[in-house]
């Protein structure tokens, strides 16, 4: 399979060149651009997803899927649409079991990047609250000790700015928004993560002499979700080697953290 496979989607004139980041006969990980869904969305069914895009692209016999005799692609993990990164497919329905079951098991790392607003008091810190969905708004995840499900997270500082920090985080389980609602669950919640309490990033806002032309609004350097899936490592589920895949920084997160590196350091 080439390095790239390109995907298109008629319906929304949408075009996506995604990297391929690791490739054997059993699996295949993609680097997930942010703003596409991994699975089909029962509340949104017209809304692209990588998974369904994947599926239309064997059956009409894409070059990439023909290349690698393709028949069956499946996501093997949960990201969420606005987090781009790491994304691990089978490749069989075998290995998608297998694949399911470590990740279950809990016997794989999945090690993720956020830049937050606030600070920590601590360079290491670790989260464990139980997550359920919001009892009226469903869409949304909420801290319950009741009645949520076991949820960790373990985080570490790897730079600090001025009002904001980028942090490592490592997923200890899977659960819908966990990264996100144990941010916000500490008081850090992620830069421009309005569903939880993140506002953008704006130059003006770090740049001590901003000036916007006439007529002109400022577009944030960081709109959606400042968190991104960098690696993950697991037993291959056939072969039983370590396996680390990694995923380079969005365009996005990158220039966000050289204006912050540039104008909020401290």
């Amino acid at each position: 399979m080439s390095a790239i496979i390109k995907l298109s989607s008629p319906a929304t004139r949408e075009f996506w060149e995604i990297p391929v980041l690791y490739e054997d006969e059993h699996l295949l990980a993609l680097d997930k651009p942010s703003g596409l869904l991994t699975s089909p969305d029962g509340d949104q069914p017209d809304r692209p997803s990588l998974s369904k895009l994947l599926h239309g692209g064997i059956e009409r016999g894409a070059v990439w899927a023909r290349e690698s005799g393709l028949t069956y692609l499946r996501p093997a993990q949960r990201l969420e649409a606005e987090t781009s990164g790491v994304i691990l497919l089978a490749k069989s329905k075998p290995v998608l079991i297998a694949l399911v079951n470590l990740f279950s098991a809990e016997k794989s790392v999945k090690r993720y990047v956020a830049l937050v607003q606030g600070a920590p008091a601590e360079n290491q810190f670790k989260v464990e609250a139980k997550l359920a969905p919001h009892p009226i708004r469903p869409w949304l995840m909420r801290v319950d000790p009741k009645g949520g499900k076991r949820s960790m997270t373990v985080f570490e500082v790897r730079e600090r700015f001025a009002r904001y920090v980028l942090l490592q985080c490592e997923l200890l389980t899977d659960r819908r928004h966990q990264l996100r609602v144990h941010l916000r669950h500490v008081g850090l919640p992620a830069v421009g993560d309005q569903l939880y309490g993140g506002r953008p990033l704006l130059l003006s806002r770090l740049k001590p002499v901003y000036r916007l032309k006439p007529n002109q609004t400022e577009r944030p350097l960081m709109a959606r979700p400042a968190v991104h899936a960098e690696a993950l490592s697991l037993q291959h589920p056939i072969t039983g080697n370590p396996l680390t895949i990694t995923a380079t920084w969005p365009k996005d997160l990158t220039v966000a953290v050289k204006y912050l590196r540039r104008y909020a350091v401290g």
